[in-house]
């Protein structure tokens, strides 16, 4: 039987709410029944009828469909939330409540104060969350996880990530342009623009791979283009628990780049370095030796790659497989719960609650600190930061 879903948000005309639809019938495991598409209701009926939702599934309001969905025989099992990142926290409240695991775009919530309040809502319900760091399911990007936690690289000096795109350069937002608008507005995007939007994608692939964690941030964030009150470039230095080192540059004024996700990681015996535009190589290097790619799909590939490799090498995968996986393994998961076993490691490598709310507070740290001077802020999450006297 298939996984009954329902959406929150992705109406008509919604860029990442018709990903989550195709990452969800990528692998057949789906299947969308029910939706609140828009919080104009007229919008939300049409929406709902372009995808064949019967009519007393479209609701106009997210918590009339998390109580009335939670109350049916066969209501939903699990909610995706791809509404702007202000709606999160109550959205995602509401299908817990009733019940109901979530799936969640990120960043997790607005505020950490949200953030803390819904992990602990997890916690009592004791459901399932997902929230869709989706660079995480591609292979090569599996890869660098297993090779690092095999020791290839030795012990991790360095960390490089950078996210570069040029959508943002002009005064988008002033012409009406939806995706522009919400996310330079900080009521709906919260504390931090391109820092939110794309930064927290680069912090959590870097812990994701690294298997490190960062424990303070220095950040220089600007607001480029006049008006803008949110950051549109972000500078951060990073302190890792282990005493690697690290920065992150994240800009949406960078004139010339798409998507230019990319990470490079230095240990003491060899260097790994993947770019998301590039996505099905993994560069590695030994120290004194050639550089070496590693492709998915190639015999070099480990079983942490294989295990979400959905076609033979030389046969590019990207965006949309990525995302799919992470629906996949969150389908695992759900099934597992239902018939009370356990999961497999593949399984829990989908982004959970804790590491939403890690996001989140990468977000209002490196806020502090470029408000503060940029100064070095602990990433703390139990109480105000402490400044460390670097």
């Amino acid at each position: 039987m298939k996984i009954r879903l329902g959406m929150v948000g992705g109406g008509t005309g919604a860029f990442i709410g018709e990903v989550h639809r195709i990452a969800a019938r990528l692998d057949n495991r789906y299947e969308l029944v029910a939706g609140a598409f828009s919080s104009d209701v007229n919008r939300a009926r049409q929406s709902a009828a372009a995808l064949g939702i019967a009519p007393d599934r479209a609701y106009g309001d997210f918590s009339e469909m998390a109580e009335v969905e939670g109350a049916r025989e066969d209501g939903i099992d699990v909610a995706a939330i791809v509404t702007p990142n202000h709606l999160h926290h109550a959205t995602a409240k509401c299908f817990l409540a009733a019940g109901i695991h979530v799936i969640c775009d990120k960043p997790l919530t607005a505020s950490l104060a949200d953030a803390l309040d819904l992990k602990r809502v997890v916690e009592e319900t004791g459901l399932l969350f997902a929230v869709t760091y989706n660079y995480s399911g591609y292979p090569m990007v599996r890869q660098a996880r297993e090779m690092i936690r095999n020791g290839g690289l030795g012990n991790i000096r360095v960390v490089q990530v950078e996210y570069p795109q040029e959508w943002l350069s002009t005064d988008l937002e002033s012409t009406g342009q939806k995706q522009a608008v919400w996310r330079t507005d900080p009521a709906r995007a919260g504390a931090g623009g391109s820092l939110g939007d794309i930064g927290t994608h680069a912090f959590h692939l870097t812990e994701f791979i690294t298997g490190l964690e960062v424990n303070s941030v220095l950040a220089d964030l600007s607001a480029f283009v006049p008006g803008r009150i949110l950051d549109d470039n972000a500078q951060i230095m990073l302190r890792f628990a282990n005493g690697a080192r690290g920065s992150l540059w994240a800009s949406q004024v960078a004139v010339g780049h798409e998507n230019g996700l990319r990470i490079r990681i230095y240990g003491d015996q060899a260097s790994l370095e993947w770019f998301q535009e590039q996505p099905n190589q993994l560069k590695f290097c030994r120290l004194g030796d050639t550089a070496q790619y590693l492709t998915r799909g190639g015999v070099a590939a480990g079983n942490a790659a294989n295990a979400v490799t959905r076609i033979p090498g030389g046969h590019p995968e990207g965006f949309l497989e990525a995302f799919a996986n992470l629906y996949r393994e969150f389908a695992d998961q759900i099934e597992a719960f239902t018939a009370q076993n356990t999961t497999n490691d593949i399984e829990l490598l989908v982004p959970s609650v804790t590491e939403g709310v890690k996001g989140v507070v990468f977000v209002e740290k490196a806020v502090e600190s470029s408000e503060n001077g940029s100064v070095w802020v602990s990433m703390d999450s139990r109480g105000p930061a402490a400044k460390e006297g670097f």
